[in-house]
């Protein structure tokens, strides 16, 4: 299937997808910040540049984007039908980007929470976080 943009307006759209700040970061660290939780967000000097870091519960959390991380079993996750080899390896690529950063914040003894932009959107990261930080 053909892609319904031009090369140049594919290329203008993808520039502007963000890597930090997102609406479903901002819309955790809200909620965070509203029930008593301090956080610093994308410290450099942990693995992964994780999006809120708690140092006083020695956590981290990661909101992730169901397409960028490819999320299991999510419909935004869905390989795209054009330019399939490098989407391929671009999106592994950021699993097992993933999965090292995960690991070694784990060796630094960090907790790791990852939260899915589909649970943000549907309300569900409320409970994960509660359960999280019984």
């Amino acid at each position: 299937m053909a892609d319904i943009y031009s090369r140049e307006k594919r290329s203008e759209l993808m520039s502007k997808v963000r890597s930090a700040n997102t609406k479903p970061e901002r819309i955790v660290r809200k909620t965070l910040h509203a029930l008593g939780f301090r956080f610093r967000i994308n410290r450099k000097d942990l693995p992964g540049k994780p999006d809120i870091v708690l140092p006083k519960y020695k956590t981290v959390i990661m909101v992730h984007g169901c397409f960028w991380h490819q999320h299991k079993n999510c419909p935004k996750s869905k390989m795209p039908a054009t330019n399939e080899e490098f989407w391929k390896l671009k999106l592994t690529g950021n699993v097992e980007r993933d999965k090292r950063n995960i690991r070694e914040l784990k060796k630094l003894q960090w907790r790791v929470l990852i939260i899915w932009e589909c649970e943000v959107k549907n309300g569900s990261y409320i409970k994960k976080l509660d359960s999280f930080f019984e």
